[in-house]
């Protein structure tokens, strides 16, 4: 176990932790000088993390602060692709007749072209009912065999989610052991409307998958599936999520989550908050979290090499005596390190000054910690407007957008124009969009778009496609 603590209490300092699995540095504190960025911090672990404080000085009294945590699994030059056990569940309901299973199909087959003999698949397809093709290595041979199953596919009856999830499962557990790397890849255009359609029970059988040691994919096409419960699979199962207006990208999106999941580096990652008095939490911002007493949990998905993941929470701190150290949250983070084999768990804090002039509070907030502040506090107002949309309220989703403007100008002054210049761009896209969805479907895939921008805004970024 590899503990590290960064204390945040000299003037002027970025509230900063990087901490990295694997170094040897049991009981070591660091007090950093004053610097105007944190420094990149890089070893042998398999994941780092940085912390920002969006004001490392706070005045007296009650404030808000925002904390931000950037996670990411290290590069691994030169690395080869795991080999996998993939499960690839398609929805072949009546809805994903025509184009969109024509397009499903051919991604497919896309995807089996890229595996090797080391790799197995199970192919699953569902309607009412369910039909599977059992895991078999992707020999030269067995590729013929994927391919030609993977053409007989035909659309047909309702939409049994909870079928498909379960057979794929099972097909992935009847040789889980023999693999690094589970994986299940779920394609879904409709609603849950046979079968188990509860939104809690399909999410549990998710959540056991992932006990198992499977993680879920999950990729909504079109307009009607239900994105919530689209991107709640993706979290539960520690897998991605992706919207795709068509199925014309699928293929891009089959090879972009085999090769994350055959390049993973870290899973079962927790990240812990624990608050001291004086401070509590306000939220946590596009993340589920969990809170018992004054320790706050949020389950993170699973990491491939490189692959970034920023929560954003908001705290509520009160400081009594100016001049003094006021410490933030302490961090804690658990996982199992790929690259080793064993479980890591490090730990860190995160510390404000505390003064009586205010323009000392002003002058001193984080750049980064500023902007990512904005944009998380905008996804929530996006998130809203894309319920508002596909409600028909298009004013009322235009005007929670154009709140969006007070944070990005706020962040502004902090960081700069050209630090929120591509975010101010995107909110106007956003609202030409809006108004040009002028009819059901117009509405729903421009919400399904917004909610997809609120995911990478509150800084789920790798695990969104």
């Amino acid at each position: 176990m590899n503990r590290t603590g960064i204390f945040l209490a000299a003037a002027g300092v970025l509230a900063l932790v990087a901490l990295v699995a694997g170094l040897p540095r049991v009981g070591r504190t660091t007090i950093d000088p004053p610097i105007s960025n944190p420094p990149s911090v890089s070893g042998s672990g398999s994941l780092t993390m940085t912390g920002r404080l969006s004001h490392p000085y706070v005045g007296l009294g009650q404030s808000d602060v925002f904390l931000t945590v950037d996670l990411r699994g290290v590069e691994v030059p030169g690395a080869q692709r795991a080999p996998l056990n993939l499960a690839l569940v398609i929805d072949r309901s009546g809805s994903m007749s025509g184009f969109k299973l024509t397009q499903a199909k051919q991604a497919a087959k896309q995807l089996v072209s890229q595996l090797t003999a080391n790799d197995r698949l199970s192919i699953v397809h569902y309607g009412s009912d369910v039909k599977s093709m059992a895991g078999t290595f992707a020999t030269t041979e067995n590729k013929e065999r994927m391919l030609a199953y993977i053409e007989g596919i035909w659309d047909d009856g309702g939409t049994n989610i909870g079928a498909g999830l379960s057979t794929g499962r099972d097909l992935l557990m009847a040789a889980k052991s023999d693999f690094r790397v589970n994986r299940m890849i779920l394609i879904s255009d409709g609603q849950p409307t046979e079968g188990l359609t509860d939104p809690d029970g399909l999410n549990a059988i998710v959540r056991e998958t992932r006990q198992q040691g499977i993680s879920v994919s999950s990729i909504g096409v079109g307009t009607d599936f239900n994105e919530d419960l689209m991107q709640g699979f993706a979290e539960a199962g520690a897998g991605a999520y992706a919207y795709l207006a068509d199925a014309s990208q699928l293929g891009t999106i089959f090879s972009k989550d085999l090769n994350q999941a055959g390049t993973q580096v870290a899973r079962n990652v927790t990240l812990t908050f624990e608050l001291p008095p004086g401070v509590e939490l306000g939220e946590v911002l596009g993340y589920k979290s969990s809170q018992v007493g004054r320790t706050v949990k949020v389950s993170m998905p699973d990491f491939a090499a490189s692959q970034l993941e920023r929560v954003v929470a908001r705290v509520v701190v009160s400081a009594g005596s100016t001049g003094t150290t006021l410490d933030v949250a302490r961090l804690h983070l658990d996982y199992t390190d790929l690259l080793k084999n064993e479980a890591v768990a490090n730990d860190a804090s995160l510390s404000a000054m505390v003064t009586d002039k205010n323009e000392i509070v002003m002058k001193n907030r984080d750049k980064e910690a500023s902007v990512y502040a904005a944009r998380a506090r905008s996804a929530v107002n996006t998130q809203a407007a894309a319920e508002l949309l596909k409600q028909g309220e298009t004013d009322k989703a235009n005007a929670l957008l154009d709140r969006n403007a007070f944070y990005f100008e706020e962040a502004a002054q902090v960081a700069g124009p050209a630090a929120v210049s591509g975010d101010v761009a995107e909110q106007k896209t956003m609202r030409e969009d809006f108004g040009n969805a002028r009819d059901e479907d117009g509405r729903q895939a421009a919400g399904k778009a917004a909610k997809r921008k609120a995911r990478i805004d509150f800084g789920v970024t790798g695990s969104t496609y």
